[in-house]
């Protein structure tokens, strides 16, 4: 007759039989067992989170330098970039920012960044749905 094994508790039981495996499983040693178990489980996988996001953090981000200011010139005001960083990507020399749209243009780089205090625009009400019950 084939042995049931517990992998809680590291042992064979005698039988394989429902009623052998049901007392087993009520038994205060294996509920302990499954209490480590799965305690340890969660600690290993809390572990493994907090190595993971430690490992983050250390790592730069792509394309990421020194904040504005942090270039070892004197400080910006109101986070501008100078003239020359703004010329673009190495290999496009002469590109200043009026040859992409000007500053507020969009050009190749897609458009400006969201400025503070700056709201998306809404669309008209009526807008091509034909109003707010939409259309008609």
């Amino acid at each position: 007759m084939p042995k049931y094994y517990c992998d809680y508790c590291d042992t064979y039981l005698t039988h394989d039989s429902p009623s052998v495996r049901k007392t087993h499983n009520g038994g205060r040693k294996h509920k302990e067992n499954v209490r480590i178990y799965y305690t340890k489980w969660m600690e290993d996988q809390a572990q493994s989170l907090i190595d993971q996001t430690t490992a983050h953090m250390k790592m730069p981000a792509p394309g990421m330098g020194p904040p504005p200011g942090m270039m070892g010139g004197p400080p910006m005001m109101g986070g501008m970039m100078p003239v020359m960083m703004a010329r673009g990507p190495p290999g496009m020399p002469g590109m200043n920012p009026m040859m992409r749209g000007g500053i507020m243009g969009g050009g190749p780089y897609g458009p400006p960044p969201m400025q503070m205090g700056m709201r998306i625009p809404r669309p008209p009400m009526g807008g091509m749905m034909g109003g707010p019950n939409g259309p008609m």
